[in-house]
């Protein structure tokens, strides 16, 4: 079986070596690829220094911040080209417990897509702000009333891909960058048929460096739900792009 965690990175120099190290000590096998958007502040290099001594670690370096969207498809590409048989995407900031891993990959026999859910039984979101889980929540109950989508927490970038998922997924044609990006991919999954479960976890608020979103992000996301609700309720055209 071969596994892929895909991490996509943007000035995280403070977390990102330890959860490389905490991820390629599982005790399932595992391959890191992170994709680095230029970072300031020396993620780059930092991954170039871990990767020269270990095999298992892939860094992507990508010119400019480009967005999110477009790292975790640069990432799951080279995980299907390599043979993947799962793609895991997870958060660089540690509110991903890597720990987690094998209970995706577990849920993965049963699902074509597991998400790791703050908002399945027994999950919870720590030290997070009240008005960052109010948003979160609301953002959720507008993506399901809007799209239709099923999973709890849409918005989780936390999860596990099997390849016939990706394989039968037109990437090229996901029109959302930011985290809309995480909605967007869902509901072309869910529209194709496939399954998708959630495993509980718990999700903790990042400890160091910045947030990375931004009313911007927040306007992009409400943009995607509003563009693919069109398209659903039109039969399916395409409303418009989003850069």
């Amino acid at each position: 079986m071969k596994v892929f965690v895909i991490i996509p990175t943007y000035n995280e120099k403070e977390n990102i070596g330890s959860l490389v190290k905490k991820v390629l000590s599982l005790p399932v096998p595992v391959e890191a690829v992170v994709v680095d958007d230029n970072s300031p502040d020396g993620t780059g290099a930092l991954l170039d220094g871990l990767a020269a001594a270990e095999p298992r670690l892939r860094v992507i370096h990508r010119p400019g911040k480009l967005g999110l969207g477009t790292a975790h498809i640069a990432g799951l590409r080279y995980a299907l080209e390599r043979g993947a048989d799962f793609a895991i995407t997870m958060d660089a900031d540690l509110s991903h417990d890597p720990a987690y891993i094998p209970a995706l990959l577990e849920a993965a026999g049963s699902f074509d897509l597991v998400i790791g859910s703050r908002y399945a039984g027994g999950g919870m979101a720590v030290n997070s702000p009240a008005h960052r889980r109010a948003l979160s929540r609301g953002a959720n109950l507008f993506a399901r009333l809007v799209l239709g989508l099923r999973a709890g927490d849409c918005t989780a970038g936390f999860r596990c891909y099997s390849a016939p998922v990706l394989r039968a997924l037109d990437l090229d044609s996901i029109f959302s960058n930011g985290y809309s990006f995480l909605i967007e991919i869902l509901g072309e999954i869910q529209a194709r048929g496939f399954s998708v479960g959630e495993i509980p976890i718990k999700f903790i608020d990042r400890e160091m460096g910045a947030s990375k979103i931004s009313r911007n992000e927040i306007a992009k996301a409400l943009y995607t739900v509003l563009r693919l609700g069109l398209r659903r309720a039109v039969g399916g055209r395409t409303i418009g792009t989003e850069k």
